[in-house]
């Protein structure tokens, strides 16, 4: 930790010999509500034991939360997966024979709308599945509604490889994004908390790895399908999908469930099991019912604000500020840079590269994706959430603008390599900071009581600017439309700025907040640009 973070938790720790009892009458809370000596010191125990734990040392106390936040952060795979497949469609050459119509040259291409509708309708079924993610989540736990959602994406996948028409693909491709709601509303709110404090950022980040993985397996799968001349040129990568549901689904039928639902549901035995089975097989008795005080501290703090949770108290109080966030946050992913990595091949194709060379390059994109995604997990235990967010925003809008400016220059073989590296480099910064810490920031701003709604509702957002912007990205590329190659950086670059301002007066700094100080400070109505220097005491509870 560093000298400034040392200093900070040291103004938050609090003599653990004190009476919790005498100090809430001190500081005015209501008698009667937290009166569990006990459980009170225990509580400040686990927290300032998480505020003091080093990055090193939570991994090693905690492998198995690692592992099975890994693995519910792995389901996305199975959506980035069907993304990236839809975006090299559009470019492999036995498709376009099948579905395209002739352009100039000879040549045949898919038409805009429907190199929309392929991207869109996955899109519009994951937009039902994340709002029935949270009343699902609600009830039945994350781990049986992701099983839910991995036995719905075996089904499902059946319609997309039998398809015989470009409508009926379509359709496949929508009722497989039900699955895909469910399971990227569920993992970061899982991810975040079934880790220590300072985990929570390296964990949900591989939420973007996950997505790079499923990126590369695509362009590795297109770029070997691609010389096909036959139905499976597209069919192949299709069946691929079937790898994924049921090595998953054995996984996750073993998987320790949140202990923070639990505790929700008035499980507290099944949570102590549960915490257990998160830390070390040596971990002792007491750090376990410590942690299980801090998580029912938290909970009995949030459950004064209301009873069972409603999609209505997202927008009620304070949670409407954090729902805000949590919905920007997702929504910005779509405006810098993020669609050319989606569409990357096709991109590649239009900036002036052959369809071979495309291919080859989209996985080399692929594969830089993921490294970016490596190197972000010791960046979010080193900065802060909003400093790497603002950060990448910066860079992107730079290269976004000068992407354009090589577009709008005399056309010559040069400025077509400078346009494909700029599409390479602009993925790469957003896999690296943007991508993965948007989901850090959207685990940790959601209340406890309302995160598997706040996730579910904050990635409907993310679709309803997506669908548009889809429309909008196809159009910008495709011949048939306004065939604009790198000017599209002009328009990302735009969106990006706007993402900038909105991000700068309104996102907070979240990093090494525990969820009880970050309930206090939304509470509080604390300004954005203070959270990093406003001091919670571990005994204060509002």
């Amino acid at each position: 930790m560093s000298s400034a973070i040392d200093s900070k938790h040291d103004a938050t720790h609090v003599d653990h010999a004190a009476d919790p009892e005498k100090i809430h009458e001190q500081r005015g809370h209501q008698p009667g509500i937290f009166t569990d000596k006990d459980l009170m010191t225990n509580a400040f125990e686990a927290e300032n034991r998480e505020h003091e734990m080093t990055l090193w040392a939570a991994v090693k106390d905690h492998p198995m939360a690692c592992f099975w936040a890994f693995v519910f952060c792995f389901t996305i795979v199975m959506e980035s997966f069907d993304m990236f497949l839809n975006g090299n469609f559009v470019a492999l050459t036995a498709f376009k024979e099948r579905y395209g119509v002739p352009v100039a040259g000879g040549s045949k291409a898919i038409p805009t709308k429907w190199q929309s509708a392929l991207f869109q309708s996955g899109q519009c079924g994951a937009f039902v599945g994340v709002f029935l993610a949270g009343p699902i989540t609600n009830r039945l736990g994350y781990r049986w509604t992701t099983l839910l959602g991995l036995v719905l994406m075996n089904a499902t996948i059946f319609i997309s490889f039998f398809a015989q028409s470009l409508k009926v693909l379509v359709i496949g491709q929508a009722f497989e994004g039900v699955p895909w709601g469910l399971f990227i509303a569920n993992s970061p709110a899982y991810a975040s908390e079934v880790v220590p404090l300072v985990l929570r950022g390296a964990c949900t980040a591989t939420l973007q790895m996950s997505w790079s993985i499923g990126g590369i397996i695509v362009a590795a799968a297109t770029y070997g399908y691609n010389k096909r001349t036959d139905e499976w040129a597209w069919r192949g990568p299709l069946a691929l999908q079937w790898v994924f549901p049921l090595p998953l689904m054995v996984l996750i039928f073993f998987a320790p469930e949140s202990p923070w639902w639990l505790v929700r549901r008035g499980r507290t035995e099944q949570a102590l099991r549960s915490i257990k089975r998160l830390g070390r097989r040596s971990g002792n008795q007491a750090s376990a019912e410590d942690t299980l005080a801090m998580i029912e501290r938290t909970v009995k703090i949030e459950t004064q604000t209301g009873g069972e949770p409603t999609l209505l108290d997202l927008v009620k109080g304070t949670d409407l500020r954090r729902t805000i966030i949590t919905c920007l946050m997702y929504a910005s992913q779509n405006f810098a840079g993020n669609l050319i990595a989606n569409q990357a091949t096709f991109f590649f194709e239009q900036a002036g590269m052959s369809t071979d060379f495309s291919f080859k390059l989209n996985l080399i994109n692929s594969c830089l994706q993921l490294v970016a995604n490596v190197l972000a997990w010791p960046l979010s235990g080193w900065f802060g959430r909003r400093t790497i967010f603002l950060g990448g925003l910066v860079v992107n809008i730079t290269l976004l603008f000068i992407l354009g400016i090589c577009a709008s220059i005399t056309q010559s073989t040069a400025t077509n390599y400078a346009q494909a590296c700029l599409g390479v480099i602009i993925s790469f910064v957003f896999a690296g900071t943007l991508g993965p810490i948007s989901y850090s920031i959207i685990a940790e701003t959601s209340s406890i009581r309302l995160r598997a709604l706040s996730t579910g509702v904050g990635r409907a957002a993310y679709y309803v600017a997506e669908i548009p912007m889809i429309y909008l990205a196809s159009q910008m590329l495709n011949p048939f439309g306004w065939n604009m190659a790198g000017k599209c950086g002009y328009v990302w670059g735009g969106t990006a700025v706007v993402c900038f301002v909105s991000a700068y007066f309104g996102l907070p700094e979240l990093k090494d907040r525990s969820y009880r100080e970050l309930d206090i400070l939304f509470h509080r109505k604390v300004s954005a640009r203070k959270f990093k220097s406003t001091v919670i005491d571990v005994a204060e509870n509002e």
